[in-house]
């Protein structure tokens, strides 16, 4: 076990978690929303410190992260437990935990140093926590962001948003990208598909890891048919991540394939998809691009001022062909890219677990 490090102590024994928005209060032997935090008289104890239950090397693209050191691979790690539950979780395997004390007994243990090491080890450009929540083993991702900035590697968390702002002021320092699921625009959807009030300090949050802590920040919406399909959701999410965000922050609109409890969905109509691209950039939003269709159009990064391809993709086939610094080099318009220059082009049959 592990002791947490954000947690108030409270009369009789109790504690209140502090690194996610639910600020659970747990009487003495009981556990938070994730399941993975335990009150021991008094002590609040993380159960899955460097406990991963799923590891890979990915294409940083696979996140999905587009404008950021395309073209490289990221040690990818997860662990057990969620703070939500969604009905559409697509590793509900490892999210949904019924037996908090056994989760550990399918796990491969990997230390901060391992997880470095390894990174390096698989020429990796650096770490990204996903999928699960990461923030539900905050304290070993923050031992290991430290570590990874130490040895030269990005860092990535791919979340659903929740952290309180004090955990992302204690890890801000160390985190170099923040990729979000923004799941709709209305409280009855968070409600009914992740069991979520207060939604919107989701929103407030990523502007934080933009704006005080100069993180890279993409944006996904998996578009699920009768959820979150309708425009004014769409419309509302687009206009929200150009006003406060800006209007160069990638916009990932996903495909919904039937998964857990939502079996009973059919998968999202391209057309939706192709609906939700055009809003996107009616509201003035650079780059939107469709997820989980291959080989669609919109998957290469064009530069919205000449209109020429900068960075060409097919699935994990990435070629950056017009990028300068962060601008297009055919014109100099600012596309808010980041290009390592060590990063190697990524080919499907060149290596990495999918």
């Amino acid at each position: 076990m592990h002791e947490a490090l954000l947690y108030e102590k409270l009369p009789d024994s109790r504690v209140r978690c502090n690194v996610c928005q639910w600020r659970c209060v747990i009487k003495p032997g009981q556990f938070g929303v994730c399941l993975v935090r335990r009150n021991d008289d008094g002590v609040l104890h993380l159960l899955n410190y460097a406990q991963v239950s799923s590891v890979a090397v990915d294409p940083i693209e696979k996140k999905p992260l587009f404008h950021f050191y395309p073209g490289t691979l990221a040690l990818s790690l997860g662990t057990w437990g969620c703070n939500f539950h969604c009905k559409h979780c697509q590793n509900w395997q490892i999210s949904c935990i019924e037996e908090p004390d056994k989760h550990a007994d399918g796990s491969e243990s990997v230390s901060p140093e391992g997880a470095v090491r390894m990174a390096k080890q698989r020429n990796c450009g650096g770490i990204a926590w996903t999928y699960n929540e990461p923030s539900i083993w905050f304290e070993y991702t923050l031992d290991s962001a430290k570590l990874a900035k130490e040895k030269g590697l990005y860092t990535v968390y791919v979340t659903n948003g929740y952290l309180m702002p004090e955990a992302l002021d204690t890890i801000g320092p160390y985190l170099d990208a923040w990729r979000v699921d923004i799941k709709g625009f209305t409280d009855k959807l968070y409600r009914g598909l992740a069991k979520i009030k207060g939604w919107r300090g989701i929103l407030e949050v990523a502007k934080r890891a933009q704006q005080k802590w100069d993180m890279h920040v993409e944006v996904i919406t998996n578009i699920i048919p009768t959820m979150n399909d309708d425009d004014k959701q769409l419309r509302d999410i687009a206009d929200w991540i150009r006003d406060e965000l800006g209007e160069l922050t990638p916009w990932h609109v996903t495909r919904f394939y039937p998964c857990h409890d939502l079996m009973h969905l059919p998968p999202t109509p391209v057309a939706t998809l192709e609906k939700a691209y055009d809003i996107g950039k009616k509201a003035g939003l650079r780059f939107v691009y469709l997820g989980n269709v291959p080989g669609h159009g919109t998957e290469s990064t064009v530069c919205y001022s000449c209109g020429k391809v900068v960075i060409q993709r097919f699935g994990y086939d990435v070629h950056v062909v017009g990028v300068k610094g962060s601008k297009c080099k055919f014109c100099g318009a600012e596309l808010n890219v980041k290009v390592a220059g060590w990063s190697r082009q990524f080919s499907a049959q060149g290596g990495g677990s999918t």
